[in-house]
This record gives structure tokens, C-alpha cells and sequence, in this order.
């Protein structure tokens, strides 16, 4: 049953080592691949959805007002576009309660593509039917918000240029979420999990939030490594791309680097992009990398030890061939043992960023929520 709703980085001179620097910058952001189509414009037209395949329970596609999203000068709307998938007995059982985990999309994709409403390299609200009748899973409500901004992507970050991310989805979205659905308003019956830049937003919001989710999976996520040798393309040509829309014509790189920069190094007295890049007339401006490692998950870490610890049960996953995140992730995990948090992780081979996602959310992500959350 489908139902359709629209709520409201010979020696070298010093300056050609600076240079070198900035230069693998983009090596980090490498991490960001999928094969999604961005869209031409940050929100999708309103159209009829339908889904792509037949559901038992109800999918949903609501709109959450975000008052953290307020005023973000990239001038995206805080009216967030959410889908919510209902399992089975949501309709039928009028006093029954479920948990819920909250799914976060990955740079350049959005909730239209992982929950079904157009075809996919996953499918979340299949891969749940399909694990409820394999009797691996155990009914939950399901909630994915939009994330695709003017960048392509959030970041999940707190930014006066793309908003506060974290605010909205830890507390707005959850507090809307219990408000207006049958769920058990505890933190204990809460999961995050996310992929790639969801992956990298599931443990930056994990590990400030343990009040609010109890359960955490990250799967491959991007932007790990506080790299202080960064490299790739010419950074400095960032330079010229002086409008919006020059950088949502550009290629997957070099949005990826302004979506960073919108996240990490938001300037408000720098229009009209209203970001800080890492050089400036060809010079490496220091401070902004700094704040760009200061938003590295693997340099966060140790700050967050005792909030990790809290959590019920944390698991993480990447495919073997997922280049410089399996490299990241691998590093969060020897982190994660250094430090004595319980966790469990699996790199999967063959495995790339995007190869067996779909599969992995049916037969690991889901089981692990329907064995760590609280039920009725």
C-alpha cells in the first residue's frame, strides 16, 4: 500500500611547497564518488511520485521546516523535502509503536534516488520488505530528509552558508518525526546510519549526540583523514569560478571542493559564493585548512571518546576497492580499537563505493537496528 503526501593535497622553493600542499587537497575528497545525476537545480521540480516498485507498507514524502536552516546564505530553503517509509502494520495496528532509523544519502544524491522514488543503486524501502520476509529485520520506520543543497551536498555540517545540518536532523527532524508519527520517542528505539558523505555525517552527528541515537552504521564514509600533504588537481584554478552557477555546471570535483568549503570554511563577507577556499591569489591560506582538518572525522575522534562509548552497538563497513575511503575507514577502525570502543566492521571484498550497497542494507544494516533497538 502506497500512500502520497506533501506535509508541511633539486628542492623545492617554499612557495612551490606550499603549492604542493594545497594540491592533494582533493585526494580527501575523492571519497566522495557515486554515479548519481545531480540535478540542475538544488530542489526537484514537484511532480506525482510513485515508486519504483511495489511496497506492502506506505512511503511518504513530507516536507520538515528546518528553523536551524534558517537563513543559510546559499539561499537554499529550510522547507526540507523527507520521505518516510511505514512498515506493514503501521495501518493496520493503530496502537503500535516502532523504532526508527534515520538514513542519510551520500554528495550528489538525494531521498528521491536511495528511497525508491526513482531507479537506483539502492532501494531502502525494498531492501526492508525484502529483509521483513526473510525474517531478518523487524518492523521500523524508516526517514531519509534531502540533503542535496546549492553544493550538492551538506556535508551535515553546522555552516552560516549551507545551514545547520546537525541541528536539524538531531533535533528538529527527530522531534518532528516523534510529533507526527507512531514511534517510541526514545533514544534506545533511535538508529543513524548513512552512506559516503552519510557515512561521514552518521559519525560526525554520532559522535556529538549520543542523547539522541543509540545506534550507529557507517557505511563507506568519505572525508575521514585529516590530510595535512593533500594533493590532486590545481586547486588555485578554483579560483576562477566566481558564480553559482559556474560551480554547478563544473565537474564532480570541483563541487565537491566547493561543497567542503561551503561547509567547513563559510564566509559570510564573501559573496556571492560566500566561501574560503584553501588558496588565495595562488598562495595556501593556512587558516583554511586548518578548519577544513578541524572538521576530519579521524582528528575529532579522540575528542569524542566517552560519547562513542555510550552507544548501544556501532558498526562499520566498506568494500575493499573503495580506494582512499577503504584507506580512511581502515584508520577509523584502528582508531576506534586503540581506543577501546565496542564496535564491530567488516571490509567486504569485492566491494567498491558503490557495489553491493543495496545488499548490504537488506542483509547487515537493517538486521543490525532490528537486533540493537528497543521494540514494543
Amino acid at each position: 500500500m502506497v500512500f502520497l503526501t506533501t506535509r508541511s593535497l633539486q628542492p623545492l622553493s617554499a612557495k612551490c611547497m606550499r603549492l604542493l600542499f594545497v594540491k592533494r587537497v582533493l585526494l580527501l575528497l575523492i571519497g566522495f564518488l557515486c554515479v548519481s545525476v545531480m540535478p540542475s537545480t538544488a530542489q526537484e521540480v514537484e511532480e506525482p511520485l510513485r515508486p519504483v516498485m511495489p511496497l506492502e507498507g506506505t512511503l511518504e514524502r513530507i516536507t520538515v521546516h528546518g528553523t536551524a536552516l534558517e537563513g543559510n546564505l546559499a539561499g537554499d530553503t529550510p522547507d526540507r523535502p523527507v520521505s518516510v517509509y511505514l512498515p506493514p502494520s503501521y495501518t493496520t495496528s493503530p496502537d503500535r509503536r516502532y523504532p526508527v532509523v534515520y538514513v542519510l544519502h551520500g554528495f550528489t544524491d538525494s531521498d528521491l534516488n536511495w528511497f525508491g522514488w526513482k531507479e537506483h543503486f539502492v532501494n531502502v524501502p525494498a531492501a526492508m520488505e525484502q529483509a521483513l520476509k526473510a525474517g531478518t529485520a523487524q518492523e521500523m520506520i524508516l526517514v531519509m530528509p534531502n540533503a542535496f543543497t546549492t553544493y550538492a551536498g551538506s556535508m551535515y555540517s553546522s555552516s552560516v552558508t549551507t545551514g545547520d545540518w546537525e541541528t536539524y536532523i538531531a533535533d528538529e527532524l527527530v522531534a518532528y518525526i516523534d510529533a507526527n508519527y507512531r514511534t517510541i520517542p526514545e533514544r534506545v528505539s533511535r538508529g543513524l546510519t548513512g552512506h559516503s558523505m552519510g557515512g561521514y555525517g552518521t559519525l560526525r552527528i554520532g559522535m556529538q549526540r549520543p542523547e539522541v541515537f543509540s545506534s550507529l552504521y557507517i557505511m563507506s564514509p568519505c572525508c575521514l583523514q585529516p590530510n595535512l600533504n593533500p594533493g590532486g588537481p590545481n586547486v588555485t584554478q578554483l579560483e576562477d569560478f566566481t558564480t553559482v552557477e559556474e560551480v554547478q555546471e563544473a565537474g564532480f570535483m570541483v563541487k565537491a571542493m566547493f561543497a567542503s568549503a561551503a561547509a567547513w570554511s563559510p564566509n559570510p563577507h564573501n559573496p556571492p559564493l560566500f566561501v574560503d577556499l584553501p588558496t588565495k591569489e595562488g598562495e595556501v591560506q593556512q587558516d583554511v585548512v586548518a578548519r577544513w582538518v578541524a572538521n576530519a572525522p579521524l582528528a575529532m575522534l579522540p575528542q569524542y571518546v566517552p560519547e562513542l562509548k555510550q552507544y548501544e552497538a556501532l558498526a562499520v563497513d566498506v568494500g575493499a576497492q573503495d580506494n582512499f575511503i577503504t584507506m580512511g575507514t581502515r584508520e577509523l577502525i584502528r582508531l576506534l580499537d586503540w581506543y577501546d570502543i565496542p564496535h564491530t566492521a567488516e571490509i567486504y571484498d569485492p566491494g567498491n563505493h558503490i557495489s553491493h550497497v543495496d545488499e548490504r542494507v537488506e542483509q547487515f544494516v537493517l538486521p543490525f537496528f532490528s537486533e540493537h533497538l528497543v521494540f514494543p
